[in-house]
């Protein structure tokens, strides 16, 4: 071994010409020779070590010493991307090996040969050279599975067996890291990406490629990384990211030069085109023996020449190529920055007027609600109060009429919440078909009034717990199961969830609800998912609705990856359907018990309301008492303070969250300083920018929205008292 690295040092200082030394002349050393080069991108002295490793082999008749040596050439003609003369060299090296045992070096060349066949885009015939290399890994019983079915599953998807193909990807990049699969899973999950963008599976595609990315940070492999930012900044156009689109482009630019030249710089066309023509020349004098000096010297000069003008003539087409990419570049970067300013112009102007359009509909819908308090409030007092006959019917009326537009409001501000993109996936563990079965136990009712049937079908084969969202997921299933018990009389609503693949970490359902109601038209059909919009104005009139809950549906799903999808025939029925692809979960589900109270808990407890609305202290003060509580209304957050601070018989507070001066979230903030134990609970007409988590960080122990919902108010005030 030390012989072989002095000789190797020998070699590379050009000091083996003059000096005696032992040759070695064997086909593993002339292969090492080539090895070592190679990796020190040596490509014109690695190519003639393999050369000379073959015709060592041949002139000793070494049949896997001939097979090596081909190999050898090969794999450095595919590195540098020559790949008819990889094909050729790989061909000869797998007739060697097929003339002696089965070997995973034959394996190896086989899938080579596929590699090559790919690149050419004859798929028939790489898929037939990768079959082969499976048999003989099967021979050998040698999984190598995972980088030939990353092969298959790419002419799988060339050839539009996408299904085929997602299997096969989705098996590989569920496999655990090694150093060997890395570069694979790497590859896997880029085509993972690209097919889910051709499908505007946006999300999806975008979390494939970004798991990409990172692997290829890891694996440093440079060719797969510019292909992955491509096709992430194409993604991110998409979906509206300009900022990111840009990132990823100006990043894909730059390693694309950088790569371009460093392959430049790995062989030049000259020394190639020497190597190629030096060997043909070799197998010319061989034949040809009786007139090799002669020929060798015409051949040398004639060589001189052709190698001279071939030199110059390319030097002068590079020269030319490259002045001409140089001002295509130029105007190229010029139009670039000048089309970025423009775009960046038009983001800043839809993003101040989506800011705009935000606020406004979070201002409205929270002010509405401070008067609608009053009304639903009031409302509930009068009907508490032993109200005459004939004015019943007017109260519920208006009962009515109040949730109704509680309703709406709730509608807008979560299609507002939605689209501000202030609103989060909780990723917790849930159990899908408990979450079902509570859906129907509460919409039973509902669907007796109109006579349905409401039924599950649960595919047995789901796992029981799935790590997602299940808040979202119930107000998509609440929506369209509402929606189908609406607009059905005397029929059937049915919720179908059914396992469409399952995978090692993750499972793809298809949801569907489907009902025998009234159906909706061909051409309402289209617009069916936009805001406000319903069959016709006649079924507006008859069955009520707002016109919102399918666009929050759509976001929904859209926002949890999943596209949903509308069959639907006049008086037949409707169907929506939906597939999620949903995470296995790890821990055992607890089903909380619905929470129940006294109004003994009630009774006598002295409550601090600080709210400076005169009708809600009203409002609030009757509900209180009607309880047996008693209360103290101040309407400030300082004076709310102070009292507290030298008074401390109060039982709990309720803290209105808008006030004049300081508001409440601040006054909490600093009561907090000297009392952490009293309940405080937030009173709010919530708005965008508001969410309970919010609330609870300044130090409140609970939260109540306004308009108040009776059973929901006492409920949490006797939760706090306990």
């Amino acid at each position: 071994m030390r012989w072989f690295w002095v000789l190797l040092l020998f070699q590379m200082l050009g000091f083996g010409q003059k000096k005696t030394v032992t040759k070695v002349d064997s086909t593993a050393y002339y292969i090492q020779l080539a090895n070592f080069n190679k990796k020190t991108n040596n490509y014109k002295s690695s190519l003639a070590f393999s050369q000379k490793a073959y015709n060592y082999a041949r002139t000793i008749k070494n049949t896997k010493g001939k097979a090596e040596a081909l190999f050898s050439l090969g794999s450095t003609y595919f590195e540098l991307k020559k790949t008819s003369d990889a094909l050729e060299a790989f061909t000869q090296s797998a007739n060697f090996y097929s003339q002696i045992y089965p070997s995973t070096d034959y394996a190896l060349c086989c899938y080579n040969i596929g590699l090559c066949y790919m690149n050419m885009e004859e798929f028939s015939k790489a898929e037939t050279n990768f079959d082969k290399a499976e048999s003989i890994y099967y021979i050998l019983k040698i999984d190598n599975s995972a980088f030939l079915n990353l092969q298959k599953g790419i002419l799988y998807k060339k050839n539009g067996k996408i299904e085929l193909a997602v299997k096969l990807f989705n098996e590989i990049i569920s496999r655990n890291d090694s150093k060997d699969i890395f570069k694979t899973k790497t590859e896997a999950l880029y085509q993972l990406g690209t097919i889910e963008e051709s499908f505007n599976h946006n999300n999806l595609a975008a979390n494939y490629l970004n798991r990409a990315l990172q692997n290829s940070n890891i694996d440093g492999n440079l060719d797969q990384k510019v292909k992955i930012l491509l096709a992430l900044s194409e993604t991110y156009e998409k979906l509206l990211d300009v900022k990111k689109s840009y990132t990823y482009i100006k990043a894909h630019l730059k390693l694309k030069d950088s790569l371009l030249h460093l392959n430049n710089k790995k062989l030049d066309v000259s020394d190639y085109n020497a190597f190629k023509e030096s060997e043909r020349l070799k197998a010319f004098n061989q034949m040809s023996k009786e007139n090799k000096a002669q020929q060798k010297t015409n051949k040398f000069a004639k060589l001189i020449s052709i190698l001279a003008i071939a030199l110059i003539s390319i030097l002068s087409l590079l020269s030319l190529s490259l002045y001409k990419n140089n001002i295509i570049r130029s105007q190229s970067n010029v139009l670039l920055k000048e089309k970025n300013f423009e775009l960046q112009i038009a983001k800043d102007k839809a993003e101040k007027a989506s800011k705009a359009r935000s606020e406004f509909l979070s201002t409205v819908s929270h002010e509405l609600r401070t008067p609608l308090n009053a009304i639903n409030g009031i409302t509930h007092l009068l009907l508490e109060d032993n109200p005459r006959q004939n004015q019943l019917h007017y109260l519920n009326s208006l009962k009515f009429s109040g949730n109704y537009l509680l309703t709406f409001i709730n509608e807008i501000l979560e299609i507002n919440r939605i689209e501000s993109s202030n609103i989060e996936i909780e990723y917790i563990d849930f159990n899908i078909k408990q979450l079902l079965l509570d859906i129907q136990n509460s919409m039973n009712e509902i669907a007796s009034k109109n006579n349905n049937q409401f039924l599950l079908e649960i595919d047995e084969n789901i796992p029981e717990i799935l790590l997602g969202d299940p808040t979202k997921l119930s107000q998509i299933f609440i929506n369209l199961i509402n929606n189908a018990l609406k607009f059905t009389k005397n029929g059937e609503v049915k919720v179908i969830a059914k396992l469409i693949e399952k995978g090692e970490d993750f499972s793809r359902i298809n949801f569907a609800i489907s009902d025998t109601g009234i159906g909706i038209p061909e051409e309402k059909q289209e617009t069916i998912f936009d805001s406000f919009s319903q069959g016709s104005i006649e079924i507006n009139r008859k069955y009520g609705g707002t016109g919102l809950g399918l666009t929050i549906v759509k976001k929904l799903v859209d926002l949890l990856g999943g596209e949903i999808n509308l069959k639907s025939e006049v008086n037949v029925g409707t169907t929506f359907d939906f597939e999620l692809n949903l995470l296995h979960g790890h821990s055992d589900i607890q089903i909380k018990k619905p929470v129940y109270y006294s109004d003994e808990v009630l009774e006598g407890k002295y409550i601090l309301v600080v709210e400076d609305n005169k009708i809600n202290q009203m409002v609030t003060k009757k509900m209180l008492e009607n309880k047996g509580m008693k209360c103290k209304i101040i309407d400030n957050g300082e004076e709310a303070i102070e009292l507290l601070r030298n008074e401390n018989n109060f039982d709990l507070v309720l803290m209105d969250v808008h006030l004049p001066g300081i508001n409440g979230t601040i006054a909490t903030q600093k009561i907090r300083d000297f009392d952490i134990k009293k309940p405080i609970i937030a009173l709010t007409a919530i708005s965008l920018n508001e969410n309970r988590e919010m609330l609870m960080s300044f130090g409140m122990t609970d939260v109540i929205t306004k308009p108040f919902e009776p059973e929901n108010f006492y409920r949490i005030i006797a939760m706090n008292l306990a």
